[in-house]
């Protein structure tokens, strides 16, 4: 199902889930900020985070392949960051977890993730809050760090329920099939209220996860 508004802001996505409680996976759009509210009515959703999200500046501040074109290219080469290196091998051990159970009830998920996923969760948060301390503020990696750490249950509830999946690649994926031109957008902002830009979340309550049954 997908929802579309006029605009990116935050009353849009509380309409559409007014009636909604229960998991929610999406990336961290602050128009979601108040459907977390714990006190929300009908009952509160959990956010759950989006791994692939988190890694991706990390991914491109270790990106080595990137690099080689560049240089192959006669242009100058970013700085490969070792600490961007090794956030991207750990995140990158976990989501190899998920593959190994793709396609498994999430109560199987489950087991496998607090036993196989959970200490290298552990060791992660570890790790990064060690290094995090010796960064600047204005550091690429801290704001990398601070948006995992910040949101750390949201990112750690995978563990603890086998419904959800460690990304929201599945809805971005399907709305790839909607193919919008700018015209054709115009066209529906003029005719309807309830038209374009569309909104990429999963709501979790009832869904099958790609990383699990």
């Amino acid at each position: 199902m997908f929802s579309c508004s006029r605009d990116r802001s935050g009353e849009h996505p509380q309409a559409h889930l007014a009636a909604y409680a229960e998991l929610f996976q999406a990336d961290a759009y602050g128009g979601y900020g108040k459907v977390y509210a714990p006190d929300r009515t009908p009952g509160p959703i959990l956010e759950a985070a989006c791994w692939v999200h988190a890694r991706r500046p990390f991914f491109i501040m270790a990106d080595l392949a990137e690099n080689a074109r560049r240089k192959a290219r006669g242009k100058a080469t970013a700085v490969i960051s070792p600490l961007a290196l090794e956030a991207v091998r750990r995140i990158d051990a976990l989501l190899d977890i998920e593959r190994s159970i793709n396609g498994q009830a999430a109560e199987q998920c489950r087991a496998v993730r607090q036993n196989l996923s959970a200490p290298l969760v552990a060791d992660l948060e570890s790790w990064m809050r060690e290094r995090r301390a010796k960064l600047s503020r204005g550091n690429d990696l801290t704001k990398a760090m601070d948006y995992m750490l910040k949101r750390r249950p949201a990112f750690t509830r995978f563990l603890d329920d086998g419904r959800v999946c460690l990304s929201s690649n599945a809805a971005e994926r399907a709305l790839r099939g909607i193919v919008l031109g700018r015209n054709y957008v115009q066209s529906l902002l003029m005719h309807s209220p309830q038209s374009a830009p569309l909104v990429s979340a999963v709501p979790t309550g009832d869904f099958r996860p790609v990383g699990c049954a």
